[in-house]
This record gives structure tokens, C-alpha cells and sequence, in this order.
């Protein structure tokens, strides 16, 4: 299961939005990382669009390939193929497991599903890319329950709007998916447009 396993602040830096979330480093140093960093470079188009891209990219946490498997998917069906590539990428079991409030980053939240920790309708799985649906019921196990990753980002719950397409209930250890997700409701800091011109090229 391939995955970016480099620095993200790094990463952040670069493209100039915090990819992790709550990320120290990068609010003390939001710049461009290398020692040229702080100057001036000619943005082009093309530029502008792969970096939108790759904003996308790093920040639901997808390879290049998986990607474009996304925008293809979402060209197939109706309506604006950018919004439909960011609903694929919400429901996607690690990011709802975030969304949620299971997991402090949707490294971990990842990492929670991959590990066998969830289950969706009452069945486990290990599969973080795995798409829910309205009227899906994900729920830690319980011996993932105690485990620190849970307890930590329990601990920061609050923090966290929960979007109104789940319903989160940390009592129980479950979210309920409601609906799919419309662009108003996703927070992503991406510019979908600049994605699909690049990609239409």
C-alpha cells in the first residue's frame, strides 16, 4: 500500500497551505523551504495549476496514479468534474475517519484503518482508500478503543467542526454518514478548476 512517507511541512512549505493541519512548523516558517526560499519566482499557469494539483494531492494523501484515477472517475459523471473529484476524495474511509474526529491528522486516521482497527457495517476492513456511502456506519473496534491515538484525538474532538454530511458520536466510537458531501461543505484549500485545466490539456 504505497503512500508519501516524506516531510510534510516540507511539503506545505512548498506549495504554501498547511497540509498536515495545526502543523507548528509551518506557521513559524510559511515560506518556501531552500535557501532561495524567500525570493521572488515567475508564477506561470502551468505552475499555478500543478501546484493546485499537488495541494490536492498531498492533502488527502494520494499518489499520482491513484489521483488520476479520481479525475477520470469524476469526469465519467454528471456535473462539474471538479467538484465530483473532491467529493471522491471525502469519502474516502481515511478522510471521514478524519472528518470525524477519529484522528488528529488523516495520517493516522489512515493508519487506524489499515491497521484493522474500523469497521464499516459491522465488517472490518484495512482498506483506507474504501469509499462510504450514505447510511454507512463506521465504528472503532473496541481494541482500538484504549489505544493512545484514539484517546489523543478524542481529546482535541472539539476542536474540530464535524462536517454536517456525518454525524460523529465519540461516546459510541461511531460516525454516521448522512449524505454526500456538496462543495460548500468541503474545507479543502484547493482550487478544483485549476485541476481540471491542467488536466485537460
Amino acid at each position: 500500500m504505497a503512500r508519501y512517507t516524506g516531510p510534510m511541512t516540507k511539503k506545505s512549505r512548498r506549495l504554501g497551505v498547511d497540509l498536515k493541519g495545526n502543523d507548528k512548523n509551518f506557521e513559524k516558517r510559511p515560506y518556501p523551504p531552500g535557501e532561495h526560499g524567500r525570493g521572488r519566482i515567475k508564477e506561470s499557469e502551468y505552475l499555478l495549476q500543478m501546484r493546485e494539483k499537488q495541494k490536492a494531492r498531498y492533502y488527502y494523501g494520494v499518489l499520482e496514479k491513484q489521483f488520476r484515477r479520481y479525475y477520470e472517475e469524476a469526469t465519467r459523471k454528471e456535473g462539474l468534474t471538479g467538484e465530483n473529484l473532491l467529493i471522491l476524495l471525502e469519502l474516502r474511509l481515511d478522510n471521514v475517519l478524519y472528518r470525524g474526529g477519529f484522528g488528529r491528522t488523516r495520517a493516522e486516521s489512515r493508519q487506524l484503518a489499515s491497521h484493522k482497527h474500523v469497521m464499516v457495517n459491522n465488517r472490518a476492513t484495512n482498506i483506507p482508500s474504501y469509499r462510504v456511502k450514505p447510511g454507512d456506519v463506521i465504528e472503532i473496534r473496541q481494541r482500538a478503543r484504549e489505544s493512545q491515538a484514539v484517546i489523543g484525538s478524542l481529546e482535541v474532538f472539539g476542536s474540530r467542526e464535524v462536517p454536517g454530511w456525518l454525524q460523529s458520536d465519540p461516546n459510541q466510537f461511531k460516525i454516521h454518514v448522512v449524505d454526500v458531501p456538496v462543495r460548500a461543505q468541503i474545507d479543502a484549500p484547493v482550487n478544483e478548476q485549476a485541476i481540471v485545466e491542467l488536466y485537460s490539456k
